[in-house]
């Protein structure tokens, strides 16, 4: 296995079309990936073909955008066909209060997925906002990681207003700096280089131990210098590739990962070893 890419999107109409709408639509532009949509077939076979593994991510923005999600059900079907090629993360809607809790524990213990993906932008919510403490008491009892947008997005890019999708909600500290101070035992992961707060999710990761990145959403060419420097040394165990497929491909990642400036015995660590224990398979 080449790598384990952490941050996958399905490129199906269920995630790009049904549950994205005009956001995703508007992303698609922005990354010049009109005509991404594939099939799960498809999508099984590009990653079979890479010798990759993929963490595959739902999508619940219902409460926010009125879209249908990208169920938990769906992931983990996917997952139940291709159990050798992707790993599924669910995802809920914090704003459903003890309805997401219980879907939550029923999309782990009974789907068996790996994991809770969130996007405070989308989503409309601070994670440091204490009528969500009980979702991430929830994930720390289930033992699985959070992984949570960080800086700007793709969604709504471009356009006039963003869409109505606001930014703040996705500034690593005081809202994931507070949570991961909170809640110790807790992983959680900082999707994404997190511009135009980059610096401050550095200083948070190097500070708790609990809180790793992933590098997924940017070409490598484009990662700050401080970036590579932290994740050559200091954090070398707690950084994780991610491509943000179908927006970016993992193959353009890779070519561009190896140009970057990473040492050679840090590169497998960001490309599988990170991940293998993270995940612990």
């Amino acid at each position: 296995m080449q790598a384990i890419d952490m941050h996958v999107h399905p490129g199906t109409r269920e995630y790009l079309v049904d549950g994205g709408g005009k956001y995703l639509s508007d992303a698609l532009k922005y990354f010049h990936k009109e005509d991404a949509v594939v099939s799960v077939e498809t999508m099984a076979e590009y990653y079979q073909g890479l010798d990759m593994m993929a963490v595959l991510l739902a999508w619940d923005t219902e409460t926010q955008t009125g879209l249908p999600p990208v169920t938990n059900d769906y992931i983990a079907e996917i997952v139940k066909r291709y159990p050798d090629v992707f790993i599924g993360f669910a995802s809920v809607d914090p704003w459903k209060g003890k309805v997401a809790i219980a879907e939550l524990e029923r999309a782990v213990k009974t789907l068996g997925l790996r994991g809770l993906k969130l996007h405070p932008i989308a989503q409309a919510f601070y994670l440091n906002d204490r009528r969500f403490y009980p979702l991430w008491e929830t994930c720390s009892a289930l033992k699985i990681p959070l992984l949570v947008h960080t800086g700007t997005t793709g969604v709504g890019a471009g356009v006039p207003g963003g869409d109505g999708l606001k930014l703040k909600y996705a500034q690593p500290i005081p809202y994931i700096d507070d949570v991961a101070a909170d809640f110790p035992e807790l992983t959680i992961i900082g999707a994404h280089p997190s511009w135009p707060w980059q610096e401050e999710m550095l200083a948070l990761a190097v500070h708790k131990t609990n809180v790793y990145i992933d590098l997924s959403g940017w070409s490598p060419k484009y990662f700050s210098p401080s970036l590579v420097r932290y994740s050559n040394t200091l954090l070398q165990d707690r950084v994780l590739f991610g491509s943000d497929y179908p927006f970016l491909t993992p193959e353009r990642w890779i070519s561009d990962f190896e140009q970057a400036g990473f040492k050679p015995e840090v590169r497998q660590k960001i490309l599988s070893e990170n991940a293998k224990r993270l995940l612990k398979l």
